[in-house]
């Protein structure tokens, strides 16, 4: 069972456009979303949901669901004008189990994700509320690059500048490779930065460092700092996963 209080959290401050032509089910689906979302504007076909779309000019809605068949502009045709509008556009398309050819051509465009009709809510809350997180982990990347400070939860935040880690307002000391390791995450937050890559950045500062041994550089960072802020993952590499983040300072 999906946590929808997890989608609550993530969603309270976003904004989405629902293009649905059945009155029932968009009229209810709507209700549902309106308890997660600050706003939800919905409408009966995509001509509608692209004028509403460029109403407010670049003020864009945070995600767009949309059905594929609808009157006067369908769901396919109206991802590509968003697209056109803005490529960043997270969409999620619905669509009925015998529209599915559509599928590789909707992927291709860049949407986020596809259900399938009739609506599991429980599958929409999930697909819901990863996308909310992305937007959130965007909008913080964004955010803590305008700063000399990454702020990685409500008591751990890294500064870019002086190469300094603090919990708590307290400096944690990092070793010099522990340093140049965790520099090279907050580069590009929820970047897998493979064994190669990482290599490579140490060669960069003149720096050397054994493949074989990154996994115990690891281990003994995590002895210092929060352990799940950096993920493992298996075959591919490492990661920071910042939780939710403090105000800027």
């Amino acid at each position: 069972m999906i946590n929808s209080q997890e989608l609550l959290e993530n969603a309270k401050d976003l904004k989405l456009l629902f293009a649905e032509d059945h009155n029932e089910l968009r009229k209810a689906t709507t209700e549902i979303l309106k308890t997660f979302f600050q706003t939800v504007d919905s409408v009966v076909n995509g001509e509608e949901a692209i004028q509403l779309y460029t109403k407010n000019g670049s003020d864009y809605y945070d995600i767009v669901l949309t059905d594929i068949k609808m009157p006067k502009l369908n769901g396919v045709l109206l991802t590509e004008a968003i697209y056109a509008i803005n490529p960043k556009q997270i969409i999620i398309v619905l669509s009925a189990h015998d529209e599915s050819s559509y599928l590789l051509p909707l992927l291709n465009l860049g949407i986020e994700h596809f259900l399938k009709k009739p609506i599991d809510y429980q599958e929409l809350i999930e697909v819901l509320t990863n996308a909310a997180k992305k937007i959130k982990l965007i909008a913080n990347t964004i955010e803590n690059s305008k700063s000399s400070y990454v702020h990685l939860s409500d008591t751990c935040k890294y500064d870019k500048i002086k190469k300094l880690f603090y919990k708590n307002e307290k400096i944690i000391y990092l070793t010099k490779y522990e340093i140049i390791f965790f520099t090279l995450l907050t580069e590009n937050i929820g970047k897998i930065y493979s064994n190669e890559e990482i290599v490579a950045y140490y060669q960069s500062l003149n720096e050397i460092v054994d493949p074989q041994n990154i996994r115990k550089l690891v281990s003994k960072l995590r002895k210092k700092i929060p352990s799940n802020l950096i993920e493992s993952i298996y075959g591919i590499g490492y990661r920071l996963v910042p939780t939710t983040p403090m105000p800027l300072s």
